[in-house]
């Protein structure tokens, strides 16, 4: 049984359609997978990702690590050279077998997951299971840039403008502010060559993303255990769709922050 967690969304098959159709629009707004200053066509390269096959050699090792692995596809369906565990990076130990064993870490989407003080010991159990030399990436919207854009003048964005100041009044979960500061944790714990890359997508791409992205307020509405907030954000995400076909759409800057374990 995997342990219990606060995981904001329903883990179901419409927040797995979620990310994994988030996953293929990063990839391609981005322009890359893993950022290009990561050597990736080492021969028997091991990575500590979920879903990350795209463009790297054959020969590489993939460990998926999560809390949960509701997500993942039967074993039977995975390619011989992946595999998955759960591992709660909070609350767990580095296991002993994965200490110093990866070439590269990638992570992402953690702003609902972490809260900014568990940021610099989550990152300190991923160095130590990095090698040395190895590269960790880690990937995050920044919540507070979230912004409307509209392709008309006559266009509103007031309903999900409504919506998104709804879910930031429920907590720090659900508008985390650490992710600016997360190239110095990295400096500050220790990683050096340490880069942010800050992304402000094509008009095009952020229309995509968003409409991905209204999901995530319905998944909410379907989990939350308030009431109140259930019915707010069903009255909402309708109104915010209508917005949305009419060329309104939110936009939020995302960050690829990478570095490397010193020898």
């Amino acid at each position: 049984m995997a342990p219990k967690d606060d995981y904001v969304f329903t883990r179901d098959f419409l927040d797995n359609n979620r990310l994994n159709l988030l996953h293929h629009y990063y990839v391609r707004d981005f322009g890359y997978l893993i950022h290009p200053r990561i050597p990736i066509r080492d021969a028997d390269l091991k990575v500590a990702d979920i879903g990350c096959g795209t463009g790297l050699p054959g020969s590489t090792q993939f460990v998926g690590l999560d809390i949960s692995l509701d997500a993942v596809p039967p074993a039977e369906l995975l390619p011989p050279n992946v595999m998955f565990r759960v591992w709660d990076m909070i609350r767990d130990p580095v296991p002993e077998e994965l200490v110093g064993s990866f070439d590269v870490i990638n992570i992402r989407l953690m702003l609902y997951v972490l809260q900014k003080d568990d940021v610099p010991a989550t990152l300190d159990k991923l160095m130590q299971m990095l090698k040395t030399g190895g590269y960790l990436q880690w990937m995050e919207p920044d919540n507070e840039t979230v912004r409307g854009e509209v392709t008309k003048t006559e266009n509103t964005s007031d309903n999900m403008t409504r919506m998104m100041r709804l879910l930031d009044s429920q907590g720090q979960q659900m508008k985390p502010k650490w992710v600016p500061d997360l190239a110095q944790i990295f400096s500050d714990r220790g990683l050096v060559d340490v880069d942010a890359d800050i992304h402000t997508s094509q008009p095009l791409w952020a229309f995509l993303e968003h409409e991905c992205l209204l999901i995530m307020p319905e998944l909410i509405a379907r989990k939350t255990q308030n009431e109140q907030l259930a019915t707010e954000l069903k009255r909402l995400v309708p109104l915010a769709e209508q917005e949305t076909r009419k060329g309104a759409y939110l936009v939020v800057d995302k960050y690829v922050v990478t570095g490397k374990k010193a020898g």
